[in-house]
């Protein structure tokens, strides 16, 4: 978190994202960042949540959101139809984070995408000197209930952008340590908590 309670990485997607874009968040939740990103850059955006709780919690907010299942793919939307497309804190609870990926840079011109950084040294640590999986604040959860079921790192995701020809325009790697901040430094895969990146195709 940082300074006043609000997330580094909603902080970080307030400063891409531009001012009156059309933005399609995906797997948006309870809709905290699409709420902040319509409130403070009067965005033209709408949601898609799968949970009936998120759905629920953005109605309940007057957020424009379609219950849906992302893996499927965005065939109701035409091509190039939102200038932004977000997937933050969802990419490693997927089934195919390929084909959502693919659609993302399909349906929008630029894609915004967050996760956390299963590489990140406490979490080896943790693992090393537990023997056990770790948690943390973008991985709360015990193996058993947790919905996340593909786990990268920067490095990962890197080689992923390369394979796929997918352009990387910015790349900002975040700690929460000290009420949350930007890295700035060597060795992103083994510091950094989490990652946000701007995307765009090739």
């Amino acid at each position: 978190m940082s300074p006043g309670g609000t997330r580094i990485d909603h902080d970080i997607i307030l400063d891409i994202v531009p001012r009156g874009a059309k933005v399609l968040d995906l797997g948006c939740g309870d809709g905290s960042l699409l709420e902040k990103l319509i409130r403070k850059k009067e965005v033209r955006g709408s949601g898609i949540e799968i949970s009936d709780e998120g759905v629920r919690a953005c109605i309940a907010k007057g957020l424009p959101v379609l219950q849906g299942d992302i893996d499927l793919g965005l065939r109701d939307y035409p091509d190039r139809s939102f200038d932004y497309i977000i997937l933050n804190q969802t990419l490693q609870a997927v089934k195919k984070p390929d084909v959502v990926m693919e659609e993302m840079l399909r349906v929008g011109e630029k894609a915004v995408v967050g996760f956390p950084n299963f590489a990140y040294w406490k979490m080896r640590m943790f693992l090393l000197l537990h023997g056990r999986m770790p948690k943390t604040e973008f991985l709360p959860y015990n193996w058993f209930d947790t919905p996340n079921i593909h786990f990268c790192s920067i490095e990962d995701f890197d080689a992923y952008c390369e394979k796929y020809g997918l352009r990387v325009e910015r790349r900002i790697y975040l700690s929460n340590d000290r009420g949350g901040r930007v890295l700035k430094g060597v060795r992103p895969n083994l510091f950094a908590e989490s990652a946000v990146y701007l995307l765009s195709r090739q």
